[in-house]
């Protein structure tokens, strides 16, 4: 698997494997937080929720150009690590205000943007070596996986934490009760039926006699249990750090290269010009975008998107724009994928909660909890250890081994589960992307590598254009499977009924869908950007990319805002026309882009 790649390549792998826990525990729970803690509208926790995840991404770009600036690429990423810890250990304090919540989300989005594109940047630096650039592409993908192993127990341990904390508190896990108990709270409900039955189900000790007093303990206990994940994540951060100060040695450190103070003065002269120039540009479209559209999150968006796209034209040579105009229109499609794919933690996620079953068999529950679908992936991993035709015979025994211990495991777990009733929670839904992606990574570079040998491996831009097609097709499964549906806007509050909702494999046929479109776009996107930037804009192209996320994070509020306002049918076409849209756009530039690429 690691056989001629360099040792660095490890050290990235497991620094970012903790950074990524603590992300995509803030994925799985953080627009849940938002509205059980503070009582926010879908459309609210979703603004909460895009600002943070434009910032997450949008950062980097500051943090490749310090990078860039200072050539203390690694030191850069250090002092990110440190700062999104701090954010964190913030995150973890009960009882905090929004405006504190708020700020601490900004300080692991700041720590996050001195990471994250850099250390992406270090990566792409191991492969300009002739020695392993052949290698670029499935270092992309194995660095991709490390990240994904983390981001699978996140939602684990964040659900078993937060229902750990209730579970000493007396109570057990509904996600339906937070928005009734606010209700009840603001004085808005008029029948308490439904509250009172929830309530009494919840309730270890037995009828709930006063609805007042749990109402408010429910919630407390409910937040307080995710300020708690959030400490895990904290936790996490620590290993990375660990990891990266005692290894980052085999990470390449990138030579400084002197320049005349009168040559550099120039430069820096050149930039700030081009900066103010390019200001006026994206501010002027910005304002023409708020006066058109009325929306400030898109003109903001759109505007940041303007002024980082002139800049970097501006300050490119002639022999560089090639490349970073490729570039420019590769970040332009990946906005709408991010846009896209990213409601996983938002309306898929109020998806979760508000419409799948509560409730599943015993054979599916094996996916819902983290001992049992480990030892269901055991034996999965023991099977494909026996026919593996080149393991030797020693693994092919362990794969027998394990097939049998961890068959037997899953087969006992599933024998003991409820007949008909296993409950299970939204949050779980998100480890289903990092777990396909850990599973699917080595499949796909098998089929990559077969085609490279037959000679018909697609380019890497031609494979980003694909998996805009696949990913249309991950919310068209939502699309058929919510016709019959009744959406947010008609329920006015309430949960719907249990006869209402749908199978939990809707969510997970979509997410499957969808993560094979990522392992086609985003860490093919990560090899483009590392092979085709001008060298001397290795971080700020890297923070370019990141940039283009977050503009698409931005954007995710078209889902929130939609929510309760259309059909839940339409609101997954949406997002199949921006898909299919996108797919269309990289196409109809494929020949430049691979012109660009086999000339880098």
């Amino acid at each position: 698997m690691l056989k001629g790649h360099p040792k660095g390549l490890l050290v990235a792998f497991f620094s970012n494997m903790g950074e990524r826990f603590g992300f995509y525990t803030m994925m799985a729970i953080l627009v849940l937080f938002l509205q059980a803690k503070y009582d926010l509208s879908a459309q609210s926790a979703g603004s909460i929720y895009s600002w943070f995840y434009f910032a997450i991404y949008g950062l980097a770009l500051f943090g490749g150009i310090v990078a860039d600036w200072s050539k203390r690429y690694k030191l850069v990423i250090l002092f990110g690590i440190i700062i999104m810890f701090a954010g964190y250990i913030l995150m973890a304090i009960p009882g905090l205000s929004l405006t504190a919540t708020v700020t601490s989300l900004f300080v692991i989005a700041f720590g996050n943007g001195l990471f994250k594109g850099n250390l992406q940047a270090v990566v792409g630096q191991m492969y300009d070596n002739p020695k392993y650039d052949k290698l670029r592409d499935s270092a992309f993908m194995l660095f991709y996986m490390g990240i994904n192993i983390g981001a699978f127990f996140a939602p684990f341990v964040a659900t078993g934490i937060r229902n750990w904390m209730l579970r000493s508190n007396g109570f057990l896990h509904d996600g339906s009760l937070p928005s009734l108990c606010h209700q009840y709270l603001d004085g808005n409900m008029q029948n308490v039926d439904k509250l009172q039955e929830l309530a009494d189900k919840v309730n270890m000790s037995g009828p709930v006699a006063d609805l007042g007093t749990f109402v408010n303990q429910y919630l407390d206990v409910f937040a307080r249990g995710y300020n708690y994940a959030f400490g895990i994540a904290a936790g996490a951060m620590i290993i990375s750090f660990l990891v990266y100060v005692i290894f980052n040695r085999y990470l390449p450190t990138k030579k400084v290269k002197v320049k005349t103070e009168k040559s550099n003065m120039g430069e820096v002269n050149k930039q700030v010009m081009a900066g103010l120039i390019s200001f006026a540009i994206g501010a002027g479209i910005a304002l023409l975008l708020y006066f058109t559209v009325g929306n400030v999150d898109l003109a903001f968006a759109i505007g940041l998107f303007t002024v980082f796209a002139a800049w970097i034209f501006q300050i490119s040579t002639k022999e560089e724009r090639a490349r970073t105009t490729s570039l420019l229109l590769v970040f332009l499609v990946v906005i709408f994928f991010w846009m896209s794919f990213h409601q996983n933690g938002l309306t898929l996620t109020m998806f979760a909660r508000d419409y799948t079953d509560k409730t599943v068999g015993p054979f599916t529950y094996l996916f819902f909890d983290l001992n049992q679908i480990l030892s269901f992936i055991g034996a999965i991993v023991g099977i494909v250890l026996i026919f593996n035709k080149k393991a030797k015979r020693t693994w092919r025994l362990i794969g027998a081994a394990m097939f049998l211990a961890f068959g037997y495991l899953a087969y006992y777990y599933y024998s003991h589960n409820n007949p008909t009733t296993n409950p299970i929670e939204p949050e779980i839904f998100q480890s289903y992307n990092p777990l396909f992606i850990v599973s699917l990574t080595f499949l796909v570079m098998g089929i990559f590598s077969w085609m490279n040998k037959k000679g018909i491996e697609p380019s890497t831009p031609r494979k980003i254009g694909i998996g805009m097609i696949i990913a249309s097709l991950g919310f068209a499964v939502m699309m058929f499977g919510s016709f019959d549906l009744v959406s947010p806007f008609e329920l006015g509050g309430k949960p719907v009924l249990e006869d209402g909702r749908v199978s939990p494999y809707l969510l997970i046929t979509s997410y499957l869908i969808l993560t094979i479109a990522e392992l086609f776009l985003s860490p093919m996107g990560l090899s483009f950007v590392s092979k085709i930037s001008p060298t001397r804009f290795q971080g700020i192209m890297q923070g370019g990319w990141l940039l283009a996320t977050a503009v698409g994070n931005k954007l995710l509020f078209v889902g929130s805002l939609m929510w309760d306002r259309v059909p839940l049918w339409s609101l997954w076409l949406i997002f199949v026309i921006c898909c299919l849209a996108s797919a269309a756009f990289i196409f109809s530039i494929m020949k430049r882009l691979e012109r660009v690429t086999k000339g880098a």
